[in-house]
């Protein structure tokens, strides 16, 4: 499955997220712009959620979208569990179109599994379907296992994409959710690509392999991190940046060809799971 628009084009290779974006109003003008400068790189494919700053990353992106083709934008949204059955998912969905300025989400997720039975969920999703409100469905956080309990329901077999982090320094996914969802041709979008922050991130990037590679191609750290997830077939990245100048580093990193010998050294520096491990949400 690839992700496509209403006008039928494909979005950029790389995605925008939006997690912690327009929460702060000094810095709205920026991030709407970081926003805009993606969309003109190409990046159109937009991923948000209710729950980010309980609605103002929506809005952030209903004020940078208005002066494009919505039509050739990806939009994407995501319901908390708690809102995601029958009595609550309908009206969430509906504030989330109103918060961003929109008559459709191009893909609407789950945000992590809660109470609401897949089955409940699933035939919400299709409802809203029907309704025009929502192109296609998917879910996030999901592993493995809620994953073939989803495919196994009525209707699952739909589910358009699974959003989960994944980046150089978190592999876990390799062990079986990637290869799971490969093999059913089920997208998986990669947030947090560039890890959050803190110790983790600072290690990434100031790490001596992805420093000699970022060397060697002329480009920064966080551009190979984002190549190398690019390698993995079926996976999609969102990195999330309030400046427009990272937008369009992030944009850049689309043209990064990694060689057979980088990614082995990669694998070294950063081996890939030999057991399973639980799968990190955030």
């Amino acid at each position: 499955m690839e992700f496509v628009t209403a006008n039928g084009k494909r979005p950029g290779p790389i995605g925008q997220g939006t997690w912690y974006l327009g929460e702060n109003p000094a810095s709205f003008g920026q991030e709407r712009r970081a926003l805009q400068a993606g969309i003109e790189q190409g990046m159109t494919l937009i991923d948000t959620a209710e729950m980010y700053g309980d609605g103002a990353a929506e809005e952030l992106v209903g004020s940078a979208i208005q002066h494009y083709e919505r039509e050739s934008l990806y939009l994407v949204s995501k319901v908390y569990p708690f809102n995601a059955g029958r009595k609550n998912i309908f009206n969430s969905c509906r504030n989330s179109l109103r918060r961003m300025r929109t008559d459709y989400l191009d893909l609407y997720l789950l945000h992590w599994r809660g109470g609401v039975p897949f089955a409940e969920t699933v035939e919400c999703m299709q409802e809203l379907q029907r309704q025009g409100l929502i192109r296609s469905w998917g879910v996030s956080n999901l592993d493995t296992e809620d994953m073939q309990e989803l495919l196994a329901v009525p209707g699952g077999g739909a589910c358009a994409a699974d959003q989960v982090l994944y980046h150089l320094g978190s592999r876990g996914v390799e062990y079986d959710l990637l290869p799971f969802l490969q093999k059913r041709e089920i997208p998986l979008m990669a947030y947090c690509p560039l890890a959050q922050a803190g110790r983790l991130r600072r290690g990434l990037f100031a790490n001596d392999t992805v420093q000699d590679i970022s060397f060697a191609h002329d480009a920064t750290p966080a551009q190979v991190l984002l190549a190398f997830l690019l390698t993995k077939p079926g996976v999609l990245p969102i990195p999330r940046t309030g400046r427009a100048l990272h937008t369009v580093e992030n944009a850049d990193a689309a043209a990064l060809r990694l060689t057979a010998e980088e990614l082995a050294l990669l694998d070294a520096a950063f081996p890939p799971p030999t057991r399973k491990l639980p799968l990190d949400m955030q």
